[in-house]
């Protein structure tokens, strides 16, 4: 008996100490799991206040990732997290945002399936000053879209009037002979304005002939504005400084409820049929970007559906390393458009951007914009600082880089490339518009005010694989990048060029150009079909001078079927290899400039071509100046 309530002792210290153990390891357990978070679908009705509860209590207790159980769940901005955001290329503006991702690390958000529907000023996703952020598994909307569409029923040419018929879907009001759109948190004039062929749920061939809507005419009565006199350079694109000299040219009557008449339109009156896609004024209607990604270092958006925005899909400011995959930009619930801007748009980025296996379709912008910026010398303060301006209004707040990065000092007029270089030591933001840099060494003698600078490190080496681009406006790529750049096996269907490589300093300021790029293995099927006269890829430079501005350029076995026949345009271009395409005409429009050749080159040198096939419908295959010397088409 003694032995057995001795050996009972002995099992009940055993088991006691086994308990205390497991509760430990339990309790660990329990203490890892506390990271990760699961909304159900208990939250559907309006998600925001919860997501936004537990990402505001992330300092107390950190996340490393939020799932959602799959379903549709809808976010309200009522209850949002409101910011003030300079956002590059938008309008800046007063935001609210259920996802406030600022200064995460590690985080991963996990829709499994799920569709996240937005309601007004709203930015689904507002990442920050994080490091490793992943979003997958999303479909991203809107309740509302920030565009509207209506179908034109009527024309009248005697009158010069058409007729348009305008769904429940899109409610409006006319004021002072002006058509609003009226919609949940936001309303938009006509503004802006493109041609949809519903048939083929793309930009309707030659749209340029039919819009946009000449909406304004100089006012009758302007007295004494030459008197006005501004010290300092100002941006005439301003919203404020645009609609100075100008009132309301066309006018809008409805005949009877849903239809509305349009009066004193300037150019053809669009055909019967067709939808007219209205976004509002251009200086008022990018507002809500569904991803805005700013000084962050890696970045995986993956397996995710971006089926609207009130601006772009995506826009990235000053990050680093961002891969898109399966990243898809596509309209939804029978809209002809799904963002109302770019696809996505990348500024002073660097490391690697990789977009791959991606669907941009129906934007009305760009599929994607890749570039720095310049920004203006507007004063010289002493031998190591300089005042800088924004030259363009939409990228008010944007800073150009970090310390000890380099920056370039141009003067484009002599030279697409930078004169001298230093490097930043520190950066004053003074106001939206205007900050002062202070160099780590003195600056160049003879730099100028009116010079621009440039940062030399915030480029991205580029890489575009398996993607689809169509029925959008404007272009498929606009790249501004000297890094290492590769375009491969993509599909383009495009209103304008299919890839465009610019300099452009004049209006938007986005610095860069082509050092080291490869378009290979790519379709391109009518593209510059709204009516431009532009090449499929075009290299261009806003300066009109014979400076070389793009280098190593190699354009291979690609295919191009258009119905137009100018394929190349090459300008400014030191080195250009175009071997092993196939160029076949492809009837599937009426040409629209017949007596263009497929290539036009001028201010260029070593431009080679070799093992080409020709089955177009030029006259003349290769065009160019004096530069180039005796070239031929092979």
């Amino acid at each position: 008996m003694n032995v057995n309530i001795k050996n009972n002792g002995v099992l009940r210290l055993i088991l006691f100490i086994v308990m205390v153990t497991l509760l430990n390891n339990k309790s660990f357990a329990q203490s890892k799991e506390t990271d990760k978070v699961l909304f159900t679908l208990d939250i559907v009705k309006d998600a925001t206040p919860n997501v936004l509860a537990r990402i505001l209590n992330a300092d107390k207790e950190p996340i490393s990732e939020i799932k959602f159980e799959k379903g549709t769940y809808h976010f309200y901005p009522d209850l949002g997290l409101e910011k003030f955001v300079h956002i590059s290329n938008h309008n800046d503006v007063v935001i609210k945002t259920a996802f406030p991702i600022l200064n995460f690390k590690d985080l991963t958000i996990d829709g499994q399936g799920s569709t996240f529907i937005f309601h007004g000023r709203m930015i689904p996703f507002l990442i920050d000053n994080s490091t490793n952020i992943t979003v997958k598994n999303v479909s991203v909307d809107w309740a509302e879209s920030f565009h509207s569409e209506a179908t034109i029923v009527a024309n009248n040419k005697e009158e010069n009037t058409f007729d348009i018929k305008i769904s429940d879907e899109y409610p409006y009001e006319i004021r002072d002979k002006q058509l609003i759109f009226v919609k949940e948190y936001y309303e938009h004039d006509f503004g802006q304005a493109i041609l949809y062929d519903p048939v083929r749920k793309a930009i309707s061939f030659n749209t340029e002939a039919y819009t946009s809507l000449a909406l304004y005419k100089k006012v009758n009565v302007s007295r004494n504005l030459d008197k006005i006199q501004y010290k300092y350079p100002t941006d005439n694109l301003e919203p404020d400084k645009r609609i100075i000299g100008r009132e309301s040219s066309v006018i809008f009557k409805e005949l009877e409820p849903g239809i509305v008449r349009v009066y004193n339109h300037k150019k053809k009156l669009p055909e019967v049929g067709k939808i007219i896609v209205s976004k509002g004024e251009q200086q008022y209607n990018r507002l809500a970007p569904a991803f805005r990604v700013a000084n962050t270092v890696g970045f995986l958006a993956n397996n995710v559906n971006v089926h609207h925005a009130g601006g772009m899909g995506l826009i990235a400011e000053n990050s680093e390393n961002l891969t898109l995959d399966s990243f898809n930009v596509t309209a939804s619930k029978g809209r002809m458009v799904s963002t109302s801007a770019d696809a996505t748009h990348f500024v002073g980025c660097r490391g690697q951007v990789i977009i791959k296996n991606s669907t941009f379709s129906n934007q009305l912008d760009d599929a994607t914009n890749v570039h720095g910026t310049y920004q203006i010398i507007q004063d010289i303060k002493d031998e190591y600082t300089l005042g800088i301006r924004m030259g363009h209004f939409q990228q008010q707040g944007f800073i150009i880089g970090r310390t000890n990065d380099k920056i370039g000092f141009l003067r484009l007029s002599n030279s697409f490339f930078p004169f001298a270089e230093n490097s930043i030591k520190s950066i004053q933001k003074i106001n939206s518009r205007y900050q002062i840099i202070t160099f780590n060494e003195k600056l160049p003698v003879n730099i100028k005010v009116g010079d621009l600078i440039e940062n030399l490190d915030a480029y991205p080496e580029l890489t575009v694989e398996n993607c689809i681009i169509k029925n959008n406006r404007a272009r498929g790529l606009l790249i501004s990048t000297p890094r290492k750049t590769v375009i491969k096996n993509n599909f383009f269907s495009t209103e304008m060029e299919g890839i465009l490589i610019p300099v452009e300093s004049g209006h938007w300021y986005e610095s860069g150009s082509a050092s080291d790029l490869l378009i290979t293995g790519n379709t391109f099927q009518d593209c510059q079909h709204s009516g431009f006269n532009r090449g499929v890829i075009r290299f261009d430079t806003d300066d009109d001078n014979e400076n070389t501005a793009f280098k190593n350029i190699r354009i291979e076995n690609n295919v191009f079927n258009q119905f137009d026949n100018l394929i190349l345009q090459v300008k400014n271009t030191d080195g250009l290899l175009f071997t092993k395409n196939t160029i076949t005409n492809s009837g599937t429009f009426p040409q629209l400039h017949s007596d263009n050749p497929a290539i036009r080159i001028q201010h260029s040198k070593n431009i080679q071509f070799k093992k080409n096939t020709y089955k177009g419908k030029a006259s003349v295959v290769l065009e160019a100046d004096d530069s180039v010397g005796k070239l031929k088409f092979k």
